[in-house]
């Protein structure tokens, strides 16, 4: 499978959430999915409402699936000292399929200061490795999914057969998105999206062509992202 054809994320109904104490100074740290910038702003700016009494809230992002916008913020920690850390650990982040190929997600370390300053060293460590120890939590979760780009086409079917194929579709591990049954010409017209590869484009074409007897003809229509559990 082409390497720009699946990414790995995090599951979005999961917020992983960890704390790391360093001299009495507290990092509370918070992962989510995120799918634009924009999303991730949002949620910095709410974790900052619901902690306005931390020093700094301090974040960074990798969204796209080709990692295209990255961003790492200090919040007034000293230059360097806290984003640019922070977003390193997100890109070198080794996923289980053994890749450094995370994205789509936002990353939040809130601190309240303990009284204690903890140099340029100790802050850069401390954001580091709240990110660290918020990912290692992530993998705990089983919350990575890998996202795979999936290539679309249309199918017509004559309707009385379209069961039948439906069936055999799903069963050689096909995705079949919708049925439309409406059409008044006496076929059925079927989506369905296969990985975005050779291999799957043959395994697909050589079954329509046995199902219909060489008759139908698959239409592409478009690509899309999808989630998919990731068995490593």
């Amino acid at each position: 499978m082409p390497a720009d054809s699946v990414y790995t994320v995090l599951s979005p109904d999961v917020e992983v959430v960890t704390e790391l104490v360093r001299k009495r100074s507290r990092f509370l740290t918070v992962m989510r999915r995120t799918r634009s910038p924009g999303e991730a702003q949002d949620l910095v700016d709410r974790l900052r409402k619901e902690n306005s009494g931390a020093r700094h809230c301090c974040s960074a992002w990798v969204i796209g699936h080709d990692r295209q916008h990255q961003r790492g913020n200090d919040d007034g920690e000293p230059s360097g000292t806290a984003g640019a850390p922070m977003l390193e650990a997100l890109m070198k982040a080794e996923t289980p399929g053994g890749s450094q190929d995370f994205s789509d997600v936002c990353v939040v370390v809130i601190r309240w200061f303990g009284g204690t300053l903890l140099g340029a060293g100790g802050l850069v460590s401390a954001y580091s490795d709240s990110v660290v120890t918020a990912l290692e939590q992530a993998r705990e979760l089983d919350a990575f999914r890998a996202r795979q780009r999936m290539r679309t086409f249309q199918l017509v079917a004559p309707i009385g057969e379209a069961g039948r194929w439906e069936h055999r579709l799903r069963h050689s591990s096909i995705t079949v998105n919708n049925v439309d049954y409406t059409s008044q010409t006496g076929v059925a017209i079927m989506d369905a999206a296969i990985p975005d590869d050779h291999a799957a484009l043959h395994r697909l074409s050589s079954l329509v062509a046995t199902l219909s007897g060489g008759d139908a003809e698959l239409n592409p229509t478009s690509y899309e992202w999808r989630d998919i559990r990731s068995d490593t």
